[in-house]
């Protein structure tokens, strides 16, 4: 096992173009900011960044966002080195959130490692998601999504809605506000936004503008990795609604991003339930990740599902208080 600096993890993960964003440097630092603290760990040609979660008392929560990074058919042996580094910041658990398709032929490999040493639970990330595919031109994608978005999106050019790269947080911050007002859901602080931007832009995340006269009506922050975009935070304004300013500004991004190499956009984040379901209830639900299901279906992506977490317990008394404190 070994314990490597920031410098010797940038070279590993640039060096995996398959590796996921939240494995990188600057999503540590990012979250370094807000309560975790990180370490890497390399065990030949698999890695992980393990992001610990200060609990009272001096205890910890390990976590391996969408990870490990390389060759998984060594996963379990990676996981026992990761014990020792684990307990030294005396983690209750280690939660391992697999970058792992649920039709990749290493899924099942990979499940059937981490089932011996841990048992499959809860997900902080999203489990499943939408990916569009960049592959063809604009009227191709155009093609592939639902009727009622295509016309969305020509409707805002006929409006005149504009869509532009900015680096103005502020703004994008304000309407993130308006939305989780609208939504009644939470927001991050605007500490947060900007230093994420600050991380990732301009290597690796761009944030979009709607706009009408100047009037800022939507906003985006996009970010990717080798060849796929990833939407990760939108918010828009209560006021010219009409103008469909959110269609427009994931259609420019999709754009920006195939400009770039990117092959596929993940829209991040849909209920966890089978497709059946999901068109069957949508219409009729906006709690969770119901909401933005009806709007993110039209752009013609197809559900991808990563396979499940799992907790490695190291003390089992505070992992059973843990989990009945989170449950309140």
């Amino acid at each position: 096992m070994t314990v490597v600096n920031q410098t010797i993890w940038s070279e590993f993960y640039d060096a995996h173009n398959d590796a996921h964003l939240l494995q990188s440097p600057h999503w540590a630092a990012l979250k370094g900011e807000f309560g975790w603290f990180s370490q890497r760990v390399i065990t030949g040609d698999i890695g992980s960044q393990i992001l610990f979660r200060k609990l009272p008392f001096g205890f910890t929560i390990a976590y391996i966002a969408r990870g490990p990074v390389g060759n998984l058919n060594h996963i379990a042996e990676h996981i026992l080195e990761i014990d020792a580094v684990s307990k030294k910041h005396r983690a209750i658990f280690l939660k391992i959130e697999p970058d792992i398709w649920e039709d990749e032929e290493s899924c099942e490999s990979a499940r059937a490692q981490l089932s011996t040493l841990g048992s499959a639970a809860k997900p902080i990330q999203p489990r499943q998601t939408l990916m569009v595919s960049l592959e063809g031109d604009d009227e191709e994608w155009l093609s592939r999504m639902k009727q009622k978005t295509r016309y969305n999106i020509r409707l805002a050019q006929k409006k005149e809605v504009l869509v532009q790269e900015t680096e103005d947080i502020h703004t994008f911050q304000q309407l993130m506000e308006i939305t989780g007002e609208r939504n009644e859901f939470g927001v991050h602080s605007f500490a947060y936004y900007r230093k994420a931007f600050e991380e990732f832009y301009p290597q690796a995340c761009r944030i979009f503008l709607a706009s009408f006269n100047d009037l800022p009506l939507a906003a985006i922050m996009v970010f990717y990795k080798a060849q796929k975009a990833m939407y990760f935070y939108g918010a828009s304004s209560n006021q010219e609604r009409n103008r469909m300013p959110t269609y427009l500004v994931q259609f420019r991004a999709m754009q920006w991003a195939a400009s770039i190499g990117c092959k596929d956009y993940d829209l991040w984040g849909i209920p966890d339930v089978p497709l059946e379901e999901l068109e069957a209830s949508f219409a009729d639900r906006d709690d969770g990740l119901w909401g933005v299901y009806r709007f993110k279906r039209g752009f013609g992506g197809v559900i991808k599902r990563s396979m499940e977490a799992y907790d490695r317990v190291y003390m089992p008394a505070l992992y059973k208080l843990y989990q009945w404190k989170m449950s309140d």
